[in-house]
């Protein structure tokens, strides 16, 4: 399996690609082509060009959660496909994922409606882990189970106290345990580890990419993060986009922790 970030907050030294403040990655594995999130704009779309990765020939379009920092570059890709025949292709998300979200600065939710979308792919909504290749499960909602994860709201969805109920991730099932995909973790790295384990009948966990949404956390919330994380005894952690500098050094001291950015690729 071979993983390209086509974008982060940061880029990779020497590679000329884009970044912004957003997160998408390219998944390829020996059946199967999976874009995951699709960053703010369309950089993305330069950025697999960059990379000579043909996005018209992904399988899916896996979306962690419905915030415009992974949602946003979905309209660009619509654009393209429109004149093309992608019924094909699937479209996964959560049940909320198509909510209307606001905060003080305006609307950040999915830029396009979800009938929009439905016209030109196979859209698929899901709260249930769906099996999208031998080793690849897309784990629905994760139930939040501890006390101190998923607990703050990022604006207003549907007029409520928005706790982005659908964030999701990917489980990739290898030999030697589990690589954990994820978006933002709003409902939490510890309790979407956990889930990943129950719905892969596995305890070991090899690696994790994705922001940990750790960046505004109180000390408590880190301590008990970075606890957890220690105790996996991870092989790597890749912890980007809305990790955040405090958290990764705090990381860092207990876990291998690599540089993450725009352009960097990397195989399991």
């Amino acid at each position: 399996m071979q993983i390209t970030v086509l974008v982060d907050n940061n880029t990779v030294t020497d590679k000329y690609f884009y970044g912004e403040p957003a997160f998408s990655l390219y998944i390829e594995t020996l059946h199967k082509k999976i874009l995951f999130d699709c960053g703010y704009s369309d950089i993305f779309i330069k950025n697999a060009m960059n990379a000579g990765i043909n996005l018209n020939d992904i399988d899916y379009i896996v979306m962690s959660h419905g915030h415009d920092d992974h949602s946003g570059g979905l309209k660009y890709l619509a654009e393209i496909f429109k004149e093309k025949n992608k019924k094909n292709v699937l479209v996964t998300a959560g049940v909320e994922f198509f909510n209307r979200r606001t905060d003080e600065a305006g609307d950040f939710g999915c830029q396009i409606s979800q009938n929009e979308m439905a016209e030109i792919l196979d859209v698929k909504i899901s709260q249930f882990p769906l099996q999208l290749d031998d080793n690849v499960v897309f784990l629905g909602k994760i139930p939040r189970k501890n006390t101190f994860e998923g607990k703050i709201p990022c604006g207003v969805s549907n007029n409520k106290p928005d706790y982005v109920p659908e964030d999701s991730a990917l489980a990739v099932k290898l030999p030697d345990g589990l690589i954990i995909i994820t978006g933002c973790s709003h409902s939490g790295i510890v309790n979407i580890c956990e889930y990943a384990k129950e719905v892969c009948n596995t305890r070991k966990i090899v690696s994790i990419i994705g922001g940990l949404h750790l960046k505004d956390v109180n000390d408590d919330i880190l301590e008990k993060t970075k606890e957890y994380l220690k105790n996996l005894k991870l092989e790597s952690l890749y912890a980007c986009h809305c990790t955040g500098l405090r958290a990764q050094c705090c990381l860092n001291t207990v876990i291998n922790l690599q540089e993450t950015g725009s352009g960097l690729v990397f195989k399991f």
